[in-house]
């Protein structure tokens, strides 16, 4: 039976101290403070110091409000999760494919980084249980800065799905919640960390129906006039699914089906439970750039968000040299968003204006997250703090357990485009860090992977700091050999990657098929090595739809399947068996 330790204290860094004799030392107050936090003492925070470089404090370390977890299961358990089954579609590869429940993925053993021993399960200690959640992309569908548009070059511009993805990210809530505890060692779950692309658009309006999905309340994903959806899905293109019309359009004619109502029920009332842990946030592309590209602050395309004209079709030479100044060009793509929607203002849609569709900015950002109406449960702030408010800072520590410290990144360059990297000031606070935690375990987390960040676009707030991309990143936490993972998402698929002494595990978004969010377990197996278990869940949602369900459940079963016979939509994001259900095996240091 696995032992979980999980407490918040103040320890400061002993740089001549032996590790083992440090937590041996510790392990005397580790009691104590887990007695605090059960009845409400104030949260640790630790400081790894001031950056000399920009004036600015290091973000403190705040502990998670105590949760009251389900009863432990008997262990290890597999329902409600990919280790007991996954929707998987049948029929013809060509045509629309109808999910049902499928057999689900094996726990592979990884050793790349060690080698396992007998008798670990019987000897280990719980470090860490957590969620992680990423890319959820919840998509105001109506917003006049979309690109559906470039679906004549590129069909994953515009996905049938996305009207639904509140109620699938609340049906991802309702399945966290349903978790009696981590599945390979039944420790309660700790917290929830969104890794980032919370949002779509960097619009107001979906940055609070997220805050509501996560923290719980009511959600009206509709946007415009209230009355009724004013979107491509109603515009008559067969270029895009037409769900409430008899037209034959381009995905009808694959298969997709007709589904009366679907419009007023996706844009119907959705009451969220809200998660019932504490979670945390990580920013990404979407949540701080216009579009995922755009370089923010731009008032032609925050006029063009909030007013009453929507682009919804090119003639397809224009969107195919849009398409490619977006996906390979250097730049932000600003200018080429801006003359496009300049050029083509005759072809657009009228729409109703909407002040709250406006381009929120990371004082706005960070505002939302401390307004007390997203609180939930804990802690204020999701991470953020006022402080990181005064300093406009993005990045920040948490304390995770007794012995286990989590730092959160902002890997989006504020010059724009949908690749990341960090600036210098952020490299240095991350080193420094590192080095005051050197006698306790480390997750880091971020939006983009070692492999999307090649982005040297300068910050405008800050244009003589030099920005770095992944493979420098990778080399900084190789040197901190009390990192363990880089936990991560943005490109939408499982791959897990050994780094020598740490791994970096990419978890697949919850907009795109599979649909996936990944429980991670720490334990150390009191052999000389640690393992991270990790576990893919699906949402609450069954695998079965019903066309003719367009309840909240029904919807969030059809968001799934929408997702699976997407046109366009890759095969290859559930990843291979390694990067799925894992034990992840690391040398104890």
């Amino acid at each position: 039976m696995s032992r979980t330790r999980s407490a918040a204290q103040t320890v400061p860094a002993a740089p001549t101290v032996d590790r083992r004799a440090f937590l041996a030392a510790t392990g005397a107050v580790g009691a104590a403070t887990a007695f605090a936090l059960a009845y409400g003492a104030g949260a640790a925070r630790l400081s790894a110091g001031p950056d000399t470089a920009t004036a600015a404090p290091a973000a403190p370390l705040i502990a998670p409000e105590p949760v009251v977890a389900p009863p432990v299961p008997r262990v290890p358990y597999t329902e409600g999760t990919t280790l007991a089954s996954v929707a998987t579609p049948g029929g013809a590869a060509a045509g629309y494919r109808r999910l049902a429940e499928g057999p689900g993925w094996d726990r592979v053993v990884r050793r790349d980084l060690a080698a396992t021993r007998p008798g670990r399960a019987d000897r280990r200690t719980v470090l860490a249980a957590f969620v992680q959640l990423t890319d959820l992309h919840v998509v105001d569908v109506q917003h006049p800065l979309r690109y559906e548009y470039l679906r004549v070059r590129s069909a994953g511009a515009w996905r049938p799905q996305e009207a639904l993805s509140v109620a699938g990210a609340v049906s991802l809530v309702e399945r966290v919640n349903s978790l009696p505890g981590g599945p390979a060692t039944g420790a309660p779950l700790s917290f929830a960390m969104t890794t980032g692309d919370n949002t779509d658009n960097n619009s107001s309006i979906e940055l609070d129906w997220y805050l509501t999905a996560l923290s719980g309340g009511r959600i009206t994903p509709n946007s415009g006039d209230p009355r009724h959806y004013e979107g491509v899905q109603n515009s008559g293109h067969p270029l895009y699914w037409q769900p409430d019309s008899a037209l034959r359009d381009a995905d009808k004619l694959r298969g997709f089906p007709a589904v009366p109502g679907f419009l007023e029920a996706a844009t119907r009332t959705v009451t969220s439970p809200g998660l019932h842990l504490p979670w945390y946030s990580t920013v990404g592309n979407h949540d701080s750039l216009p579009a995922g590209c755009c370089a923010p602050d731009d008032p032609f395309l925050a006029e063009v968000a909030t007013g009453g004209r929507k682009l919804e079709l090119l003639p397809a030479d224009e969107a195919i040299r849009a398409y490619l100044a977006v996906r390979h060009g250097s730049g932000p793509a600003r200018r080429e968003f801006a003359d496009l929607l300049k050029a083509h203002g005759k072809r657009a849609r009228s729409v109703t204006p909407d002040e709250r569709r406006v381009p929120f900015t990371r004082p706005a950002y960070l505002r939302a997250h401390l307004d007390p109406r997203h609180t939930g449960p804990g802690p204020h702030g999701h991470g953020y703090t006022a402080d990181d408010l005064d300093a406009d800072r993005l990045y920040y520590t948490f304390r995770i357990a007794e012995d286990v410290v989590g730092i959160s990144l902002d890997t989006t360059d504020p010059g724009g485009h949908h690749t990341g990297s960090v600036g210098s000031g952020q490299l240095r606070w991350l080193d420094r860090t590192l080095r005051a935690h050197a006698y306790e375990h480390v997750l880091v987390f971020s939006h983009h992977t070692s492999t999307s960040m090649d982005n040297t676009l300068p910050d405008p707030s800050r244009p003589a700091e030099r920005r770095h991309g992944g493979p420098e990143l990778v080399g900084l936490l190789s040197r901190h050999r009390n990192v363990l993972a880089w936990i991560n998402g943005h490109s939408h698929r499982n791959l897990i990657t050994p780094h020598g002494t740490f791994w970096e595990v990419t978890t697949a978004s919850h907009i795109d098929f599979p649909q996936l969010a990944r429980v991670v377990e720490v334990t150390d197996n009191r052999d000389g090595t640690l393992s991270l278990f990790t576990t893919l869940v699906e949402s609450h949602a069954p695998h079965r739809t019903d066309f003719g369900d367009l309840s909240q459940r029904g919807l969030a079963a059809l968001y799934r399947e929408l997702s699976c016979n997407a046109p366009g939509a890759r095969s290859d994001l559930a990843g291979g068996p390694g990067d799925r259900n894992t034990e992840l095996l690391l040398r104890r240091r």
